[in-house]
């Protein structure tokens, strides 16, 4: 399992070189403490825009390292009930759903519930060790079991990235004051912080806002400008008394106005036409992407 102790010192130092090898500072540093080293704008630098305004467009990429020091784990990490997880009891089949429902290759692995927390179970080790369809063997879940970094929300970004880098865990949950899980963060979402959104072959065509799946069912961004997708569809969204078409331009934003907040990966939220959006990808702060079911769909 990773280390227990986060937030000392040392934790936010990159692995320093031997004083006898004779190697140069710049090899032996780690990449991304070294782009962080010289990216980064100095405490003082930072000061003025500690609130987020008076940055200029030009100031863009420094804004995004600067993310790295004044954002912490809390302001990135999914919380508990957001969570994809397995039980180390898990059999092959309930391992592999758990693969094929998350749409990750790494899933955390807890034994009893979510705060007890024993590792990582890789889909990359599952599938080299027993096939992607098991072989017909019972596995071996424990034997298969990779560490997990456990960190306090209070973590600047930039040590737990440096620290994942150090120890080579692209995973980390999130523990409260109580030993509890409280959340989950990765690497990417350390990164999309100072770089924007990273996307997948998993992720929608940049050049297409939206992908018709089926008759009548859509996977959609949600930044997709509501007025286009309406004119897709050949039906309005806003012509409601409960929805203020002045206020939103996205189905993002109206997806927002109907729920009255941001909602969770997985919670579907109803449109009064009947229409449906199922978040399929959103974080605390926005919603990503959602499938839209129009109301033929759902009757099939």
């Amino acid at each position: 399992m990773g280390d227990t102790t986060e937030g000392s010192p040392g934790a936010a130092q990159s692995a320093q070189p031997d004083p006898d090898s004779g190697a140069d500072d710049a090899q032996t540093r780690g990449f991304f403490a070294r782009i962080f080293e010289a990216l980064s704008p100095g405490d003082d630098a930072l000061a003025p825009y500690s609130n987020g305004h008076g940055l200029s467009a030009a100031a863009g990429p420094i804004l995004g390292m600067a993310n790295l020091r004044r954002m912490r784990v809390e302001d990135v990490s999914i919380p508990q009930a957001d969570i994809h997880a397995v039980s180390i009891e898990a059999t092959k089949d309930e391992l592999v759903a758990a693969f094929r429902k998350s749409g990750k290759t790494r899933l955390p692995v807890f034994e009893g519930t979510i705060d007890t927390p024993v590792g990582i179970v890789n889909l990359k080790d599952f599938a080299l060790k027993y096939g992607f369809n098991g072989n017909g063997q019972e596995i071996d879940l424990k034997a298969m079991l990779r560490p997990l970094l456990y960190v306090p929300p209070s973590m600047p970004l930039g040590v737990l990235l440096q620290k994942m880098q150090a120890e080579r865990i692209h995973m980390a949950l999130v523990i409260d004051e109580y030993g509890g899980t409280d959340g989950l963060v990765t690497i990417e979402d350390l990164l999309e912080q100072v770089v924007g959104d990273i996307e997948d072959e998993h992720d929608i065509d940049e050049a297409r806002q939206w992908t018709r799946e089926r008759e009548g069912v859509y996977l959609v961004r949600a930044k997709t400008p509501l007025d286009e997708f309406e004119s897709e569809i050949g039906l309005s969204l806003t012509d409601h008394e409960e929805i203020d078409e002045e206020e939103i331009d996205t189905i993002g934003g109206l997806i927002f106005m109907l729920a009255g907040r941001v909602p969770a990966r997985g919670e579907v939220v109803l449109h009064p036409t009947g229409v449906e959006f199922d978040v399929i990808d959103a974080d605390p702060r926005r919603i990503k992407r959602v499938r839209v079911r129009l109301p033929e769909a759902r009757d099939h």
